[in-house]
């Protein structure tokens, strides 16, 4: 046994999502300092997320037959070339708006799959390190909400200190040792390596993986509705996050930092709120506290921050919404492994990925589009009517009660011969 692969995707991810969180906060920034327009802004989130889906739909059998180590490298050194480009350009004189779409685009099209690569290897990387998959998701999820809630204080001290183009510089770094720790540290990792039973590559082939992992989700009630709910609280947090809290930061919170400030609270409080599960949290029905997790951490923001004009406030109930934040993905994480074999992994993760990002590209777009045209306090309250809709769904229908359920495999969720249980759950966004 061995933890150093699991610490290097640990580590890897810590440094990733610490940069990412560096471009959450420093590309909406930049577009409204330079624009002036919350629609433009949604137009940039719009172009960023609608790859997102289409490489969480196709890259499932990609990275079974590349590696997932590859990829995950590859995506890595493409993001830090999109993102680094933007900086470099504009400084130039020669960052067009439409350039600026393109590379976001770039860097949504490969971003989805460095991810899922990684994720996909945690219950190998947990059998290798000697530890439960519980405890290594609640784990990985806990360093992963540490590192977002780091990169945003960073960020806001940065742009307010620096500007905006030096915190895209340093995310384009982070994925490049992102991508250096996972080349060195997960070579010779059979399971990271290219998977020889995906078989030669083929239209026919690919298209029949495909439609594994799409016959393997709508079998499960459960795994449907997990999917369906997330798209959609999923769309409601990309105009939260690249469009609503931004321009309520811009016009109301006095600038970057308070902004960043806001989005550290909230990560540092789902840290916590995932280490808390990790230690107490199986000793509960599941339902009963994802539920209330998700009804905590979805619509009081929103509400909150169409009524206040001050910055405590909205401190305090993101501090609780971080919390309810942070129990939500082991819980996902769990139910997924419980009940996808290893075998389609990779395949049930990418469709459910891009189910669960399908209403991510509308959701930055409609909330610039709100904003010119209502004004942030309506477009706020808009969003978090839906938002607390969607997370009523657990108490309504009766397919959440597999929540509760011990791990075990129905017969039309059978796992193949010699499979083990795992899977990747279809995370909220920005949690």
């Amino acid at each position: 046994m061995s933890r150093r692969p699991f610490m290097a995707v640990l580590a890897a991810n810590t440094i990733s999502i610490a940069g990412s969180s560096l471009t959450l906060i420093g590309v909406p920034w930049f577009v409204l300092q330079t624009t002036g327009s919350a629609g433009r802004a949604g137009i940039v989130a719009f172009c960023a997320t609608l790859p997102v889906v289409v490489a969480a739909l196709v890259g499932g059998p990609v990275i079974d037959r590349v590696g997932r180590r590859r990829v995950s490298a590859a995506s890595d050194l493409i993001c830090a070339v999109s993102v680094g480009a933007i900086p470099l350009l504009h400084h130039a004189g020669l960052l067009d708006f439409w350039l600026l779409c393109a590379l976001m685009a770039v860097g949504g099209l490969v971003h989805t799959p460095g991810l899922t690569a990684r994720y996909v290897l945690l219950p190998s990387l947990a059998e290798h390190a000697g530890t439960t998959l519980a405890r290594a998701a609640s784990l990985y999820d806990a360093v992963s909400r540490g590192a977002r809630m780091i990169g945003a204080a960073l960020a806001g001290v940065l742009i307010a200190a620096f500007g905006a183009e030096t915190v895209l510089l340093l995310d384009a770094a982070t994925f490049t040792v992102s991508a250096l720790l996972v080349s060195a540290f997960l070579r010779g990792v059979p399971a990271a390596e290219p998977q020889r039973a995906a078989g030669k590559a083929s239209f026919g082939a690919y298209r029949t993986e495909l439609a594994e992992g799409w016959a393997f989700l709508t079998r499960s009630r459960l795994l449907m509705g997990i999917t369906l709910m997330v798209m959609m609280t999923n769309g409601l947090d990309q105009g939260w996050a690249s469009v609503l809290l931004p321009v309520h930061g811009d016009e109301v919170l006095g600038g970057a930092t308070a902004l960043g400030l806001m989005i550290s609270l909230f990560g540092g409080f789902a840290l916590l709120g995932a280490l808390l599960y990790g230690a107490w949290g199986e000793r509960y029905p599941r339902r009963v506290v994802f539920a209330a997790a998700f009804l905590l951490c979805g619509a009081p923001r929103f509400v909150t921050a169409a009524f206040t004009d001050t910055p405590l406030p909205l401190a305090v109930t993101m501090a609780l919404s971080g919390l309810g934040a942070g129990v939500l993905n082991p819980i996902l994480t769990t139910v997924v492994y419980e009940k996808v074999p290893e075998e389609l992994r990779s395949r049930v993760s990418g469709v459910s990925t891009a189910g669960c990002e399908l209403a991510m590209p509308m959701g930055g777009l409609a909330a610039g589009l709100l904003v010119d045209g209502f004004g942030v306090t309506r477009a706020l309250l808009l969003f978090g009517g839906a938002y607390l809709l969607a997370t009523l769904t657990p108490l309504v229908f009766p397919a959440w009660r597999g929540l509760n359920a011990p791990a075990a495999v129905s017969r039309t969720e059978r796992p193949l011969p010699g499979s083990v249980p795992a899977g990747r759950s279809p995370h909220p966004s920005g949690k």
